[in-house]
């Protein structure tokens, strides 16, 4: 997207407009947090361990995502930006339902198409809502990503603090139908809200996509993206069913592990849009990320449940403000780059983070599920690696 046309700081109706889309992040949180929490809850921790249909459900969501993105701007300009995310939130109320009647015992595929159908209306959604803030993006560009991502987190917390509480409470249709209260209270606030039509900016040709990968720069931070999506939605879809099996927490005791990595990087956002002002952002990313690898550590090696909170801690403190820096950055060096479309190289790496908890669970049916944290902490250690050739990169090139 471009800047918008007119200049100076973005108009009160523009800003109470970005002040919604940021609210929706809550419900964009609560769609992708659901798999990871409702795996227990469909039985997948109990023996035999059924990976591959697991990876199947990650991947049918990770293709639902890809594919909104294809339509979302044709639906955008043919029905308006209202319309699109009154339709996404819909989308979502009936792709839970849907889900709440095919539960096990039904046939997996089943639950994919459930999982494609949510995914889709997930990938709207997001693509809806980075629209309706575009033009506070343009003028604080970490700032809204930071304060989109503790809204999302919020959401992520709210659907895994559900599951948890409710898992011996209610059946699983049960839980998955109150779910679906969620999306259709956002469909009836956006249907009586207005929105408008956001300013059609440039996006990157083949040309420039091909150009970007003769780039260095560029190369380094879509594989930067790359890493670090894979492992923020593999730690997010996995940890559950790796502290049960792994670790033997309870459901239960995973699932609120789980709500306490989300809720770390919930606090991490906020104390980073505290410091951002006074701290270089260079030192933050390096410390975030050597947090992150240490909290890895902890969880590949404990056998506790104290160990697994500790080792969550980190890991969700330490992620915290990794996207939201390295998004601002490749904007300052790209300035197409917009972190809710698809943009020339950096599609690759969206979309490779995407797949990630898919290969985690195909690989996971091969080598067992304690690779579900060792290929995360290996990716970890790329992060800093990659942040390190960046630097490298920038005193070398002077950008």
């Amino acid at each position: 997207m471009s800047s918008p046309t007119h200049s100076g700081a973005p108009s009160a109706s523009v800003v109470s407009e970005s002040g919604k889309a940021l609210a929706g992040f809550l419900l964009s949180g609560f769609q992708l947090a659901l798999l990871g929490a409702i795996l227990p809850a469909w039985g997948y921790h109990r023996d035999p361990p059924h990976f591959i249909a697991v990876g199947n459900y990650f991947l049918s969501l990770a293709v639902g995502i890809v594919a909104a993105a294809i339509f979302a701007r044709a639906f955008l300009k043919r029905w308006g930006l209202g319309a699109l995310l009154v339709f996404s939130c819909g989308l979502s109320c009936v792709a839970l339902a849907y889900l709440s009647a095919v539960t096990p015992p039904a046939a997996a595929w089943l639950r994919a198409l459930g999982m494609l159908a949510l995914g889709i209306s997930a990938g709207l959604l997001n693509m809806a809502l980075f629209y309706a803030m575009s033009h506070c993006y343009q003028s604080d560009a970490a700032s809204m990503v930071i304060r989109g991502g503790i809204w999302y987190g919020l959401g992520c917390v709210t659907a895994t603090l559900l599951v948890a509480g409710t898992f011996y409470a209610y059946t699983v249709p049960s839980i998955l139908i109150y779910m679906a209260v969620v999306p259709a209270i956002f469909a009836v606030l956006y249907f009586k809200s207005s929105f408008t039509a956001p300013v059609e900016g440039e996006h990157p040709s083949m040309r420039q996509a091909l150009a970007d990968f003769r780039s260095p720069g560029a190369v380094l931070f879509a594989l930067l993206l790359f890493v670090q999506f894979g492992n923020e939605w593999s730690i997010a879809g996995w940890l559950p069913l790796f502290l049960i099996r792994r670790i033997g927490l309870s459901p239960e005791g995973a699932l609120r592990t789980l709500a306490l990595y989300w809720l770390a990087l919930m606090a991490g956002r906020l104390g980073a849009v505290a410091i951002l002002p006074r701290v270089r952002h260079g030192r933050l990313l390096t410390t975030s990320a050597l947090a992150a690898l240490f909290g890895c550590l902890i969880l590949f090696s404990t056998n506790n449940g104290f160990g697994a909170a500790t080792g969550a801690l980190f890991i969700g403190a330490g992620y915290a403000s990794i996207y939201p820096l390295v998004a601002e950055a490749i904007g300052r060096r790209f300035p197409y780059y917009h972190p809710g479309f698809f943009n020339g190289i950096f599609s690759v790496a969206l979309l490779g983070g995407l797949l990630a908890p898919a290969t985690l669970g195909y690989a996971a049916s091969e080598w067992g599920v304690g690779v579900v944290i060792g290929i995360p902490l290996l990716g970890t250690c790329m992060v800093v690696a990659l942040l390190s050739l960046i630097w490298l990169e920038s005193k070398v090139t002077g950008r």
